[in-house]
């Protein structure tokens, strides 16, 4: 089933109403630059696909069906809170940018492939972990601007409970990792491009070839983790690629995961476009793989900048 945004105007309507937003004295920080526009923009970009998403999950579905599918009481409720969470989050991000003077980058429109409460509870896990990581891998771009990091560092906590609690509705572990993973501007951003069905404003971010993840499909309640040597397949249009290929190169995938940056391994062809790699030893959590023709020797920068062929593509290892 394929939620858009014309379904859920009545939930942002009952959102609203039932969570008024406080009028607040304290002065928001201000922006110091160019960059932190950027990360400002992206931070916004996320949070109202966020918004839409979390509206979607309270509106499309009755306490009954959260209950049936074995949440706890309140669940659904709590998705709601979630929800006015993520409208918070922007519509403040909103103000920040526009005290500076910015235009703030408008909502797109959304589809995601949800059909019931779990699957929309497996979806919001991947997706608020992309925001966490982008948070994560934005804040060393705001150490100029402490008041600015600070802001951003409380939306970023927030939103980890957030995905804590959603784990445990799954029956999952809220913290299956002492570490969470940093993603880049560029990553975070092509990962938000698999929910995006048209935007009246795109970000000045390139946009990679697309790397779709195939198998294997999550764990039931997340646990217990992929095991290492778990082949993962891939799959990607090597017509799309911006640089050419020799198709007797050996491809690699380069695993985004925890602080040990990227562990780079080695691919096995499945067929033109289709490649297979195992779960490395130590894998956690939720991983960003990237189709590469290095071997190694890049951190996650580097291969933003110029190792990734296509990608990236998010993977729940537990």
């Amino acid at each position: 089933m394929l939620f858009s945004n014309a379904a859920l105007a009545f939930g942002l309507v009952s959102l609203t109403f039932s969570h008024p937003l406080e009028k607040r004295q304290n002065a928001l920080p201000p922006v110091n630059s160019a960059t932190d526009v950027s990360v400002l923009q992206l931070a916004l970009y996320l949070e109202n696909l966020e918004l839409n998403l979390y509206t979607g999950g309270f509106v499309n579905f009755t306490d009954a069906e959260y209950t049936a599918a074995g949440f706890p009481p309140g669940f659904r409720d709590n998705v709601g809170v979630i929800a006015y969470h993520e409208k918070t989050h922007a519509q403040t991000i909103s103000t920040i940018l526009t005290n500076a003077g910015e235009t703030p980058v408008p909502p797109c429109s959304y589809k995601f492939n949800y059909t019931d409460p779990v699957s929309f509870v497996n979806l919001a896990n991947m997706i608020t972990s992309n925001g966490i990581g982008a948070y994560l891998g934005g804040g060393v771009l705001l150490t100029d601007d402490p008041e600015l990091l600070t802001a951003a560092s409380s939306i970023l906590t927030v939103e980890a409970r957030h995905d804590a609690y959603l784990r445990t509705g799954l029956g999952a572990s809220p913290f299956p990792t002492a570490f969470d993973t940093a993603v880049t501007s560029v990553f975070a951003y092509n990962i938000a491009q698999m929910f995006i069905v048209s935007c009246p404003q795109q970000l000045p971010i390139i946009i990679l070839p697309k790397l779709t993840f195939v198998s294997p499909p999550p764990p039931p309640n997340l646990q217990p983790p992929v095991p290492a040597g778990t082949p993962l397949q891939f799959t990607f249009d090597p017509s799309t690629f911006f640089v050419q290929v020799d198709p007797n190169a050996p491809l690699y995938i380069g695993l985004v995961n925890l602080v040990t940056n990227v562990t780079f391994v080695e691919t096995t062809s499945c067929g033109t476009g289709c490649v297979t790699a195992p779960v490395p030893e130590g894998a956690a959590g939720v991983a960003f793989a990237v189709l590469t023709t290095f071997s190694g020797g890049l951190n996650e920068n580097q291969l933003t900048e110029y190792g990734a062929l296509a990608g990236p593509a998010e993977v729940v290892i537990s």
